[in-house]
């Protein structure tokens, strides 16, 4: 079992950046894939971005809405993975959650995944 704690979240204004961070709990995480996903107020869960477990870390996949502006990045000593939101904007407001799925991976759909977050909420004020 595998338990996933995100953080990081809070208010920020347009224009500013939030790391988010999700740390896991077991050893095999570092071979997981780990995604992140969002859902604002009264819309559906939207894939913002995956990276693939370990042999395959380095290779990472977003949204196109969001490439540029966004990074993941895992560090696997620490059995932790980020999100790097720079550029933010009103519309970024949601609470974001980190999934891990078991194979290495990853998917832009949530159903691939084994494991959720509770979430952090990101709010972006303009």
């Amino acid at each position: 079992q595998v338990q996933l704690v995100e953080s990081g979240g809070g208010l920020v204004q347009a224009g500013g950046s939030l790391r988010l961070s999700c740390a896991a709990s077991g050893t095999a995480f570092r071979s997981y894939a780990v995604g992140w996903f969002r859902q604002a107020p009264a819309k559906e869960r939207e894939f913002v971005a995956y990276i693939r477990g370990f042999p395959f870390s380095t290779y990472d996949y977003y949204t196109d809405s969001l490439k540029g502006r966004f990074t993941i990045s895992r560090d696997n000593a620490k059995n932790t993975v980020y999100l790097q939101m720079n550029s933010l904007k009103p519309e970024d407001t949601a609470v974001y959650y980190c999934a891990a799925d078991r194979s290495f991976t990853g998917s832009a759909d949530a159903l691939a995944y084994d494991y959720w977050g509770q979430g952090t909420q990101v709010t972006v004020s303009s």
